[in-house]
Order: structure tokens, then C-alpha cells, then sequence
């Protein structure tokens, strides 16, 4: 019974949890921003560059056995059982996480923004004349007894 008290423990503490809560969020984030690069993204930049659709980037290692090449797209190729360098699929996962990693740059900027410390107030200051550190409160100098205002 103790080895499931202390497992219960485990899984019931916060850090745990938490990371469960950000997993969560962070796969659900990603699948956003897969989509948004995937659907709004690469077509615009695939049109400007010659009505090239990035997810239909490949190179053929070895054709299929189930029927020969050349394949208009990446499905094709797949369905026909062939060896492929999926290169428009690496380039759609490379943007993505570029994209990703400046939500999560932002995200912690702002946080960090938010946690600022307060600013602290001042307890001393420095005399004029002899440039020593004495209290806030004082009206002479203990060192070199010169009038503070």
C-alpha cells in the first residue's frame, strides 16, 4: 500500500499536474499553428514562387512496387509504396517551429513583464559635499556635518 501512497502523492502534486495542463496546451497550440502555416502560410509563399505547393516538395529515392513513377504528388507516392525524401514537409515543420518558438518568446516576454518587481524605494542617499552614504531621514551630514536639504 505504500508504493501507491507515494505514487498518488506524486501524481496529485502540482508540478505534476501542471505539466500535464502545459502539455495539453502546447499540443493544442501546435496543431494551431501547423494548421495556420499549412493553410495560410505556404500557399501565399508557394505562389509567389512559381505556384509551388510545398507539401508536394519530394524526391523520389525508389519507385513503388504497386505502380511506377514519376508521382504528381506525395499521396501518390506513398500510396504507390515508394521511397521518398519529403522535403516540402520538412520545410512546413521548419516554419512552424520558428513560429512557435516567437509565440513562445512573446509569451515569456510578457510574462516576465508582468512579474517585474516592484521598484524599491530609496533608504539613503549621498551627502553633496563629502559623498557619503547616510539614512533618508537625516538633515546633517554625520561625517562631515554639512546642512542637507
Amino acid at each position: 500500500m505504500k508504493f501507491f501512497d507515494e505514487f498518488k502523492a506524486f501524481l496529485l502534486r502540482g508540478n505534476v499536474i501542471d505539466l500535464a495542463i502545459g502539455m495539453v496546451v502546447g499540443t493544442a497550440f501546435s496543431n494551431m499553428v501547423k494548421s495556420l502555416v499549412d493553410n495560410i502560410i505556404m500557399p501565399p509563399i508557394g505562389l509567389l514562387i512559381g505556384g509551388v505547393d510545398f507539401s508536394n516538395l519530394f524526391i523520389t529515392l525508389r519507385h513503388g512496387t504497386k505502380a511506377p513513377g514519376p508521382y504528381e504528388t506525395l499521396g501518390a507516392a506513398q500510396a504507390a509504396g515508394a521511397v521518398t525524401l519529403n522535403i516540402g514537409l520538412f520545410i512546413n515543420t521548419l516554419i512552424s517551429l520558428v513560429i512557435i518558438g516567437f509565440a513562445i518568446f512573446m509569451l515569456v516576454k510578457v510574462i516576465n513583464r508582468l512579474h517585474k518587481a516592484p521598484a524599491q524605494k530609496a533608504t539613503s542617499k549621498q551627502c553633496p559635499d563629502c559623498c557619503t552614504k547616510i539614512p533618508i531621514q537625516a538633515k546633517r551630514c554625520p561625517n562631515c556635518t554639512s546642512q542637507l536639504n
